[in-house]
């Protein structure tokens, strides 16, 4: 659904989504106040043409992912941090589907992203310090295969 107004389309806003861990997680697993890395590139190779000096062709090679980033509340009770420390601890991997998902304001769908061949790569936790009011924050670094959109 197309969102408009009196001066046309509004596009949607960015700090209501959800993420889901399939077959990992439960409802508190799909609160994070932000997600990075939805990106994608082409590896190019280069190779000189004899004769045209005025450029270098460019060819496409293969698509790169960046690490998915995740950050949230640290919680008590997660059964995503326990697929982390599963691997981290014990070396068992075992690659996740995660949906990333852009809400409108009912709560409907606007945009999926479903990533692919997940597997946590780095876990940490925001600094504790005694003079600051502030919460702590776990950061998940993902890896993945791939993306597509829904």
């Amino acid at each position: 659904m197309v969102e408009t107004g009196a001066g046309g389309y509004y596009p949607p806003v960015g700090f209501h989504f959800k993420v889901e861990f399939v077959q990992i997680g439960n409802n508190n697993d799909t609160r994070f106040q932000s997600v990075s890395g939805l990106s994608v590139e082409y590896d190019t190779e280069t190779f000189k043409e004899g004769g045209e000096n005025r450029f270098e062709h460019k060819l496409p090679i293969r698509t790169k992912y960046p690490d998915l980033s995740l950050k949230r509340g640290m919680l008590k009770d997660s059964e995503v941090i326990k697929w982390c420390q599963d691997a981290f601890q014990n070396r068992k991997f075992s690659p996740a589907h995660i949906i990333v998902t852009l809400l409108n304001e009912k709560h409907e769908p606007l945009r999926a992203w479903n990533i692919y061949n997940a597997w946590p790569k780095k876990w940490s936790v925001s600094d504790l310090n005694a003079q600051e009011n502030a919460i702590v924050v776990e950061t998940l670094d993902l890896s993945y295969s791939y993306f597509t959109l829904a």
